[in-house]
């Protein structure tokens, strides 16, 4: 089963990093899956992008916590996929507004909720506007094209191991 392989190597490439983020935050539409939610009808099977179930899972094996920030002028349709698809249980939080919001405002709420700083989570999005923002405060973005994929979760957890890599003090008195 496709599921359990992408499952299986996202479990073995999270494996290979000794530094990694407390919380994964995804957007949903064009992230984890493949439409617009105001484009749909909540009497509509959704389906995720074909590598999101099994990071969602593998993320959440290793102890990773898991939340979602997007925006939708169909919140309702967005939370009867989550349920459809039976991944609400993955996210200690979801950030959904029909309101235009901004991602910085599903981020405070995100930290005021789970305590995590900024600078220990990862966020996957699909629109440059959001990573550039959610960027600026300190959380580690990557932008996906078509998708959450294997590779855009090993770019994002080899950046965010770059992020959180410790610096080492200069010493200016070297000759």
């Amino acid at each position: 089963m496709e599921e359990e392989r992408v499952k299986a190597e996202a479990l073995r490439m999270i494996g290979l990093f000794q530094v990694l983020p407390r919380l994964v935050v995804f957007d949903l539409d064009y992230t984890l899956w493949p439409f617009y939610c105001e484009c749909r009808s909540k009497r509509e099977m959704p389906v995720l992008y074909p590598h999101a179930k099994g990071i969602l899972y593998a993320l959440k094996d290793k102890g990773i916590s898991l939340a979602i920030a997007s925006r939708s002028p169909a919140a309702d349709i967005a939370k009867a996929f989550i349920d459809k698809l039976a991944i609400q249980q993955l996210f200690v939080a979801q950030e959904i507004f029909s309101s235009w919001t901004h991602k910085t405002d599903h981020f405070n709420r995100i930290h005021r909720r789970t305590g995590i700083p900024f600078k220990s989570m990862l966020f996957f999005d699909d629109e440059d506007r959001n990573i550039d923002a959610v960027s600026k405060m300190g959380v580690t973005s990557i932008l996906v094209e078509r998708g959450v994929t294997l590779e855009k979760l090993r770019l994002g957890l080899e950046k965010f191991s770059r992020n959180c890599a410790p610096t080492t003090p200069t010493n200016q008195n070297a000759a």
